[in-house]
């Protein structure tokens, strides 16, 4: 007899349900035949996956929409103006609060991996003392990875060389480089080259924003591409937003996503925030705003898809659902077919995990930690279309979060 059960689940492998049984929070047997345990859940039919990953979020800025001002334009200039502005005004206990509603609401949602980048432009690291702190309270639940992350750049903003050093220093997880907004692309380029010095000295992973414009020059992608396998950094990098390459050449875009995959590079796209910012400057037709998802991904390149901003100058908007980001992700990379599916949920989950990481201890596999969601639905038009709060929200074994499903009644309409 198991400690747990879960009964009457249905995996994305496979079709038929499946029996599921937990001891000592890890999985040890994944079978259509009857099993009994000391506590039993039965998952009526509904998917079971593992915990969603969350590859791109920002927890110091979450929840300041508005404050202290909104941004009425929608661009990123605008937002980098507005947030220089209120970070003058951030305390430790400040971010701290709303970093953990914010972690609260993404495991509500069934995402149990983050990895928040966090701005270093400030002199006294605020930001990031705090969410160090905040890791510390989730500790058990969530998995929470720290991006040193330079908002103000590196080589135009020499202050963030010092802060990103001491940043690693104190326990962030990764270096990072935002080449595009350098002033000019040679220091775009030197901004890089630091990163992965950065990086091996300490043994960090490096996540890049880069190329987060409408700009067919902006063209960093391809250096972050040649640096990883100059470094021997394969499998190490992952990059968000890549808009750049959907306006390149057919030529150039596939001599570039060729150098990605072979670099190892994972690309995350940032669908919700993107899709609202970019192409702001364009005439008619307007870009779709995401970069090359379905090439990257056919051409074998991991490929994930992020919520990214929850309510910030940035993007107004958002409760960290990210099947709501895969679900809008899906529309504009032109992944509606059914095998599309597939992909874009292993880009929120399986994809993400490796991102992350974290394979080793992600999947519904028998010796693994017993993470995992349960929603109350039982295909995957209704997941992705739908995006329901899980059931149940687990993690080593232990429910951590249950969802009530909604439920509508109808009435007869009342003759007078």
């Amino acid at each position: 007899m198991y400690d747990i059960t879960v009964k009457n689940v249905k995996l994305l492998e496979g079709e038929k349900r499946v029996h599921i049984g937990i001891n000592n929070g890890k999985f040890v047997s994944i079978t259509d035949q009857e099993i009994a345990g000391h506590t039993e859940w039965d998952g009526k039919g509904n998917y079971l996956l593992p915990p969603f990953v969350e590859t791109h979020t920002h927890m110091d800025t979450v929840l300041t929409a508005g404050s202290p001002r909104y941004n009425q334009s929608g661009t990123l200039f605008e937002a980098i103006d507005i947030w220089q502005s209120r970070k003058d005004d951030l305390t430790v206990d400040d971010v701290v609060e709303r970093a953990s509603k914010a972690i609260k609401l993404l495991i509500s949602y069934g995402v149990l991996f983050i990895r928040a980048a966090v701005d270093i432009s400030d002199p006294n690291l605020t930001a990031l003392n705090a969410l160090l702190e905040v890791r510390k309270q989730f500790k058990g639940k969530v998995e929470l990875q720290i991006i040193a992350f330079p908002q103000s750049g590196l080589v135009s903003c020499v202050e963030n060389i010092v802060r990103m050093r001491k940043a690693i220093e104190l326990g962030a997880d990764a270096v990072s480089a935002v080449p595009h907004l350098e002033h000019t692309r040679e220091k775009g380029i030197e901004s890089l080259v630091f990163c992965f010095q950065m990086a091996k000295e300490y043994d960090t992973f490096i996540h890049v924003f880069c190329d987060e414009v409408d700009d067919e020059h902006s063209r960093y992608l391809e250096v972050v591409a040649n640096l990883a396998i100059d470094y021997d950094y394969h499998g190490k990098v992952t990059v968000s937003h890549a808009n750049a390459l959907a306006y390149y050449s057919d030529v150039y875009a596939n001599k570039v996503i060729q150098l990605v995959k072979q670099a190892g590079i994972t690309v995350v796209t940032c669908p919700l925030v993107n899709s609202a910012m970019q192409g702001r400057y364009d005439p008619y037709p307007k870009g779709r705003g995401i970069t090359r998802v379905k090439q990257l991904d056919e051409a074998g390149v991991n490929v994930c898809i992020a919520h990214d901003d929850i309510r910030t100058p940035f993007y107004p908007l958002g409760v960290g659902n990210i099947l709501q980001a895969a679900h809008l992700g899906l529309h504009l990379a032109h992944m509606t077919g059914r095998g599309d599916f597939y992909s874009v949920i292993d880009m929120i989950t399986k994809n993400a995990a490796t991102c992350f990481r974290a394979s080793h201890q992600y999947g519904i596999e028998v010796g693994k930690p017993a993470n995992f969601i349960v929603l109350p639905v039982d295909n995957l038009e209704d997941m992705l279309s739908v995006q329901p709060k899980p059931i149940c929200v687990v993690r080593d074994g232990e429910m951590i979060a249950a969802t009530e499903p909604a439920q509508t009644r109808y009435f007869e309409k009342i003759k007078t």
